[in-house]
């Protein structure tokens, strides 16, 4: 039996294309083995081989999906390869979204299994485990050498089809449940576990929860009239031509812009940086996505105090947790610092 054979993803930058002035790079193949997978070269052995590298900018493949895919499967497909490995892509929010992406479109489209890896707060994670396994890693490039031979085992066991649960191999859940056969009966295990609960002793669910932020809200506004009120948008809106070059996936930033003197937004002064909806009805009226025109009446009815004179805008589609939280945490204490007294949070 001869070498199982794959074919290898990954992005511009560990591709040696170039870093972000190069994220708009097209897709292209080489043959044989670049980069990380000269690591995950290493642990395959002779059992498997990368026959070829996929290299696809970050930028273009987040912006331009639906045709990159395509145009990686037809690169793809003249290899037929037995298995696909993405990544790894750590913490690198549209590099995540991509590797899951393009895994879960071989998977369908060509029949083969795939794996990819990433960080536990990647997008990538969230969007696509239930679709591809996603094997888990450190947040940067600097645990190459842990996720590297994680990679090639796995891979060799997912081409044999010896893949175990998640919490034995180091995939992150995809919510798939069989059913086994052990030893005690549910009823015992279920004691077993309350009675270390009530002794403080550790214990492993076999059936494990999600896990929510609990946030207690701040007091109602007494007197709406006096109220200073903000906008805060994850629907991408900003001035036009994009100043501040917010990303339209996995959003690494976020935008502040003066309103002070304006009393609608409109298609000569905003724009929607959002690359996860159809953009032509916020480019015609961004007021549909950010309400500047109807905050401005309510303004002079008294029906508030007063619009604050900034307002916040990123972009929330495939942004990452970590970085949501962060940016939440500067724009709220820039609002309480300026005294804001409610903020109106709008989406898509």
């Amino acid at each position: 039996m001869g070498k199982i054979k794959i074919v290898h993803y990954i992005n511009q930058f560990y591709g040696g294309v170039g870093g972000e002035e190069h994220a708009g790079h097209e897709p292209e193949i080489r043959g044989g083995v670049v980069g990380p997978g000269m690591a995950i070269s290493g642990g395959l052995g002779q059992s498997a081989e990368i026959v070829a590298t996929v290299i696809c900018g970050d930028g273009y493949f987040n912006e331009n999906m639906d045709k990159a895919i395509a145009a990686i499967l037809e690169l793809i497909k003249p290899y037929q390869p037995e298995l696909f490995i993405a990544g790894p892509s750590f913490n690198a929010g549209r590099y995540g979204v991509a590797c899951g992406a393009i895994s879960k479109a071989v998977q369908e489209e060509l029949q083969i299994p795939a794996v990819t890896a990433m960080y536990a707060e990647n997008p990538g994670v969230d969007m696509y485990k239930k679709d591809v396994y996603v094997l888990s890693t450190g947040a940067s490039g600097a645990a190459m050498r842990q996720a590297a031979p994680a990679i090639a085992k796995f891979a060799l066991k997912l081409a044999k089809g010896e893949v175990g649960p998640a919490n034995a191999e180091g995939y992150f859940p995809r919510g798939v449940r069989k059913n086994v056969f052990v030893e005690e009966r549910g009823s015992k295990r279920a004691v077993d576990m309350l009675l270390k609960k009530i002794k403080g002793e550790e214990f492993e669910t076999e059936y494990v929860m999600p896990v929510f932020d609990q946030v207690t809200p701040n007091p109602a506004i007494k007197d709406m009239s006096k109220a200073v009120v903000a906008l805060v948008t994850s629907g991408g809106i900003v001035p036009k031509g994009n100043p501040d070059r917010v990303e339209s996936s996995s959003a690494s930033k976020y935008g502040e812009y003066d309103i002070e003197k304006l009393n609608a937004l409109s298609i000569d002064t905003g724009e929607t940086a959002h690359g996860g909806y159809d953009p032509v009805y916020a480019n015609q009226d961004p007021n549909r996505v950010l309400p500047v025109d109807v905050l401005r009446d309510m303004e002079r009815e008294g029906v508030i105090g007063k619009l604050y004179d900034f307002y916040y805008s990123t972009v929330g589609n495939g942004t990452s947790v970590a970085n949501s939280k962060k940016f939440a945490a500067e724009i709220g204490e820039k609002l309480k610092n300026a005294g804001v007294q409610a903020v109106i949070l709008t989406s898509t």
